[in-house]
């Protein structure tokens, strides 16, 4: 069971629920979705809004999905589901139904975004910008060298954090 809350009274460490514990990042309708593990992200406030940031790489079937879509969701589990979002980090939703797999159920946010019964915490986004990484503007060099030997820059994604779902 779910409470809707307001993001201010979130008490978890950003850090460690991004990049520690790792989110999945989910868009698309409850009907045809697509998730992604994701650990680089942000939480925030921007343009008086409370905000998530997240980054995709366009050969990620997720990419799809968050294109295509108004809202998306970032969802956090608990540690005993670290082998589920392993699998979705590692394996194609465009050869493999990660819900299924993971045994997730599917639910609806705001937007009638996704997200799984089986999380802790859901925050449902609403896009509001988003913008190419681009290799010139980095201002450590080591960046582009170390995470982008391939030169598949992410794409930025800012949304606006319009419900906060946490598990009674």
């Amino acid at each position: 069971m779910f409470e809707k809350i307001d993001p201010k009274t979130l008490k978890e460490n950003v850090f460690s629920l991004i990049g520690d514990q790792w989110m999945l990042i989910t868009a698309g309708t409850p009907e045809h979705c697509n998730t992604m593990t994701a650990s680089w992200g942000s939480l925030g406030v921007l343009w008086g809004k409370n905000v998530a940031t997240i980054y995709i790489r366009p050969q990620r079937y997720t990419y799809e999905f968050v294109e295509r879509s108004d809202f998306f969701t970032l969802a956090f589990f608990g540690r005993e589901y670290h082998k589920a979002l392993a699998l979705c980090g590692a394996k194609s939703g465009r050869e493999v139904d990660k819900a299924k797999a993971c045994g997730f159920t599917v639910a609806a946010g705001e937007g009638k975004a996704p997200y799984f019964e089986q999380a802790e915490l859901v925050l449902v986004c609403k896009k509001a910008y988003w913008q190419d990484l681009d290799p010139a503007h980095f201002l450590d060099a080591e960046i582009d060298g170390a995470c982008y030997p391939g030169k598949d820059y992410h794409r930025m994604y800012i949304g606006e954090i319009v419900e906060v779902l946490k598990r009674t």
